[in-house]
């Protein structure tokens, strides 16, 4: 049986599914989200993306890369060792 739709189609020339299984498991990847404060550090994040993630609730993405959905208060923890070297360079 033909499919109507070639994208899907295991002779395509894109690969087939082996193409949609590793794009889904690289957004999957991508989209993997810490639970907060389980690392003990508070975190150098843009204050647009703070108040962005307030309002929608999106994680948000630190200068280290840790994204995660800001719910504690950043005073209660020490700087992330990473976002303070990442900051101290671009500030440089």
């Amino acid at each position: 049986m033909a499919s109507d739709n070639p994208t899907f189609s295991p002779d395509s020339p894109a690969g087939g599914t082996d193409v949609l299984d590793r794009e889904l498991e690289k957004l999957l990847e991508d989209e993997q989200i810490d639970e907060g404060d389980h690392d003990k550090f508070a975190h150098y994040v843009r204050k647009e993306k703070i108040t962005e993630s307030a309002i929608t609730g999106k994680p948000v993405r630190a200068l280290c890369g840790k994204k995660w959905l800001p719910n504690s208060n950043p005073d209660r923890f020490p700087i992330c060792p990473d976002c303070k070297r990442i900051y101290e360079r671009m500030r440089g």
